[in-house]
Parts: C-alpha cells; structure tokens; sequence
C-alpha cells in the first residue's frame, strides 16, 4: 500500500536523478497567495493536489486563479500528466470547472514528444490514448513479448493500464537489449479521490536502477518543462516566478533549481494529514512559501 512515507523514503532513494538546488533553511508560513502576489508576476500550479484531487476540484481553486489574474500576475498549470494531449489537458480543467487558456498549461507530455529521437518506438499508454499527436513511428505494447523485443525505443506515457505482467515484459526487454526508455511523468505518484495511484516515474526509476544509463524522465523536477514555461513567460525574471506544487522533490526542488519561488501547498496532496515539517527537514528542502491551500 502506498503511503506519503514510502512515496517521500523512495523520492529520496532516487534524488541523486534529480537537479541539483542550493538548500533553504525555512518557509514562511502564508494564507493565501494574495498574500505574495505583489512579489510574483507568473504563477505556476501544479494540477493534483493543488487544484484537483484526481476528478475532483479543491474548493476555491478556480477562484483564486481567477483573482490572480485580475491582480495582473500570469497563471501557467504545469502538471506531470502525460495521459493526454493539450487539448485533452483543457478538456480535462473545463469538467473541473476552472477557466483555462490555451497557453496557460504545459504537460509533460509535450516536453517528452519535442524530444523524440529516430526510430520506431513502443508506447506505454492509457487505451484510450489515441497517440495521434506522435511524431514518430509506434507501436502500443501491451501483452505481447514480440511487440517489446522489436521496437527500437520505449515511451512510457501513462500507467493507467499498465501491470506488473507488463513491467516484467518490459524489464526483460531491457535484459535481452538495452535501449532508451523515455518516462513522460517523473512522478512516482498521484494524489486521488481514493488514496495514491502509482505513476511512470515509479515505473521508470525501476528500469533505471537496472539501466540508469539509458533511462530519461521528462517533467518535473527535469529541466525540459521549465524551459517551455519560461519561453511562454518572455521577460518574465526567474525570481519573480512562483511555483506552487504539494510534493518537495518534483515541484519545489525542479523549480527551486531553475531559481524560481516556491510555495508547498500542504492540505490536499502528498502531505495531506501530515505535518510537512518533518519531511522538509528530513530532505533539506523548504519552499519559500508554505499555505494549506492557493
């Protein structure tokens, strides 16, 4: 069973993965982010655990991304799922009731598929993934151990159906040849209405500690991400970005490291229940800010 202690123990069992960030001694404890806004010209939010718990909004999210706006600060909804396109992504947010524009969300997703080498590759998905945005050649791997020996590349975008059969499949295609395994979701897990779900990043961490060498995360805390949120904020100083995430080693570290502000939201999330002190002190991470919710 999945806890917020073993999620927490195994980021730190990989973090040696991640970019490198120069340590904070605190938070300051805020109410909200109308609290900071005058000190931010972006806000950047996390999806699960910040303005969603899987299908369900946090209350008040949808507002407070509103009042930001109309104080004059820039949103972006960065969020590690790959499960879907952009416009799947907004689709996503409308159900939810949160207005979200065009070029105010990046995924994962769209970092991993702009890094795509040559070659024909096997994909890792949701069934329901239509795949229609690929750039290269694929072929969806499920059950059939002939599908993973003969592909040239592995892209692991969803583990919605994914199982330890086919973890195994995967694992002893690598045993037998050795090739890129690209995880388009760095996080190990989710947030949802009914506990955690396990995601590629866990999946992938698995492989790289058999292959690190040829394994490579997409998402936060890895770099590809931040570079299109920043692309899209042009002129926009580093400092007077904030990032506003529920988990120390994607959201704060990632963001942290590129030399943006942070806010560790604490109520819904991976620390839901918990006090966050703890772990902050155990992992030597701290945001520069701290709320129960945005």
């Amino acid at each position: 069973m999945l806890t917020t202690q073993s999620i927490f123990n195994r980021y730190q069992d990989v973090r040696e993965r991640f970019p490198q960030v120069k340590p904070r001694s605190e938070s300051t404890d805020i109410q909200s982010l109308l609290d900071v806004a005058d000190e931010v010209d972006a806000f950047v939010f996390d999806a699960f655990g910040v303005l969603n718990v899987g299908e369900t909004l946090i209350p008040g999210a949808d507002v407070r991304l509103d009042q930001l706006r109309e104080r004059g600060c820039a949103i972006r909804i960065l969020t590690n799922a790959a499960s879907y396109d952009r416009s799947g992504a907004i689709d996503k947010f409308k159900r939810l009731g949160v207005r979200v524009e065009d070029e105010e969300i990046i995924t994962s997703r769209e970092a991993t598929l702009q890094n795509l080498k040559e070659g024909h590759w096997g994909v890792i998905t949701a069934d329901s993934d239509s795949l229609s945005d690929l750039p290269v050649g694929n072929t969806r791997l499920t059950d059939d151990p002939a599908d993973y020996d003969a592909v040239e590349h592995f892209l692991f975008l969803s583990s919605a159906d994914w199982t330890p059969a086919r973890q195994t499949l995967l694992m002893n295609a690598m045993q037998t040849r050795p090739r890129s395994l690209y995880i388009g979701n760095a996080d190990l897990a989710a947030p949802r209405d009914d506990g955690f779900s396990l995601e590629p990043g866990h999946f992938g961490h698995e492989i790289a500690d058999r292959f690190p060498s040829h394994v490579r995360f997409f998402g936060k805390p890895f770099p590809e991400v931040y570079d299109l949120i920043e692309a899209s904020l042009s002129g926009v100083p580093a400092d007077r970005i904030a990032m506003c995430g529920d988990t120390l080693h994607t959201d704060i570290l990632g963001a942290a490291a590129r030399g943006w502000r942070t806010v560790l939201v604490t109520q819904d999330g991976l620390f839901a229940g918990h006090d966050t002190q703890p772990f902050c002190e155990q992992a030597n991470l701290f945001a520069d800010w701290r709320l129960n919710r945005i």
